[in-house]
């Protein structure tokens, strides 16, 4: 099949920069970032995050966030896609998250280690948190179930999953996508790690000082194009490629010479059968961090040139983990079928170390093809190729 077989045929979408896609957008041409102190846990310590605020009654599940945020984003996708019923249709779930309801139990814990016994309400909760379970569920599907668990890159991995699926004639349709909720865990973790930001983050910046964490889900229905058609559906906007490969080089830092981001991102073109001069920008994972930026701003300035539109969305959201991967193939969709990318929130000085300079302000695109991009713990790299307009 070929890639523009593949269609992405739905978006939904919430994390800080707004509930659903019409909201986002605004946000980003207003430059907003929606930071502020931690209100979902309590912490002494100050690292500004970006939370999803004033999420609506029915998605507020005690102890599920994560599942909340997910269902807020699949509702949309589906009502973009037009399927109010996925009865009778082969329809598979690829999700990718880090925190889910694994993290979020720390209650529990204290009261083993204290008592030695304590209520397994946190181990049903993980069993009923699942996120691609809980979503077939809820849709009926009637295809391959899998919640991907692969630190940062998890969302961008589970759409490559998806896509797999679509071409193997496994299912019709996939729900795919990332999501996570803001976590005490990962919010201490991080600042132990020395990387959280005490202000906010600045990707690509010289004077960048680490990254905030953030919250949301970004969610697509993929579909292949004959049966979009058979339903009288109609879209622009396509998944082409995806390449995935480790570093295995460190447990949290990114191989200096970037060759793992290199190999994912040549496997991702090659699968999408295009030339890197036909890629209109790349929304690159940009956490803001010093070993991030400095790799993969030289990675994708060697790969892709110096006259590349680059941009990190992150500004916007913090990092959302898990989500990010999901979020930011949403982001880049929207980006390609409206014709522009946001400015990069944050960026103001140049790093002479890093050879390509991120958008500054909204910017025109041109070329029909996208790239996003995950750098994981682990050595994880995943990319993925986006498209738009018809078959050539």
């Amino acid at each position: 099949m070929h890639g523009t077989d593949m269609l992405i045929t739905g978006l939904g979408v919430v994390s800080s920069a707004g509930n659903g896609c019409s909201e986002t957008l605004d946000s980003f041409v207003r430059l907003e970032r929606n930071a502020g102190p931690v209100t979902l846990f309590p912490t002494a310590m100050e690292y500004p995050v970006f939370e999803v605020r004033g999420m609506p009654q029915p998605y507020c599940l005690q102890g599920m966030r994560t599942l909340g945020l997910t269902l807020m984003a699949l509702d949309q996708a589906l009502e973009d896609a037009g399927l109010d019923d996925l009865s009778g249709r082969r329809v598979g779930v690829c999700l990718g998250t880090t925190v889910a309801s694994q993290l979020n139990d720390l209650g529990f814990y204290a009261s083993y280690r204290s008592q030695g016994s304590a209520p397994l309400t946190a181990v049903d909760r993980f069993l009923k948190g699942n996120l691609a379970e809980c979503v077939a569920r809820r849709v009926g599907a009637r295809g391959p179930v899998l919640t991907v668990v692969n630190a940062c890159s998890s969302g961008s991995d589970a759409i490559g999953v998806a896509l797999s699926w679509l071409k193997g004639g496994l299912c019709d349709l996939v729900i795919a996508g990332g999501a996570d909720e803001l976590n005490h865990v990962p919010y201490c973790g991080f600042n132990s790690l020395g990387i959280l930001n005490p202000g906010l983050c600045a990707p690509f910046d010289r004077d960048r000082r680490g990254l905030n964490l953030g919250e949301g889900a970004g969610i697509m229905v993929l579909e292949q194009e004959r049966h979009a058609r058979m339903r009288g559906k109609s879209c622009q906007l396509f998944l082409a490629g995806y390449g995935s490969m480790a570093d295995a080089y460190h447990l949290t830092a990114p191989r200096p010479d970037g060759a793992g981001l290199r190999a994912a991102l040549h496997m991702a073109l090659a699968e999408a059968g295009i030339e890197p001069r036909q890629v209109a920008f790349v929304n690159a994972h940009g956490t803001g961090t010093q070993d991030n930026d400095l790799v993969e701003g030289t990675v994708i300035k060697d790969l892709f040139g110096a006259g590349l539109k680059l941009l990190s969305t992150k500004g916007y959201t913090g990092h959302t983990l898990g989500a990010a991967g999901g979020l930011e193939a949403v982001f880049s969709a929207l980006a390609l079928r409206e014709g522009w990318i946001p400015a990069s929130a944050g960026f103001v000085n140049r790093d002479e170390a890093i050879p390509l300079v991120p958008v500054r302000e909204k910017s025109a695109i041109s070329g029909c093809y996208a790239v996003s991009t995950s750098l994981a713990f682990g050595g994880n790299n995943a990319a993925i190729v986006l498209g738009r307009g018809g078959k050539p």
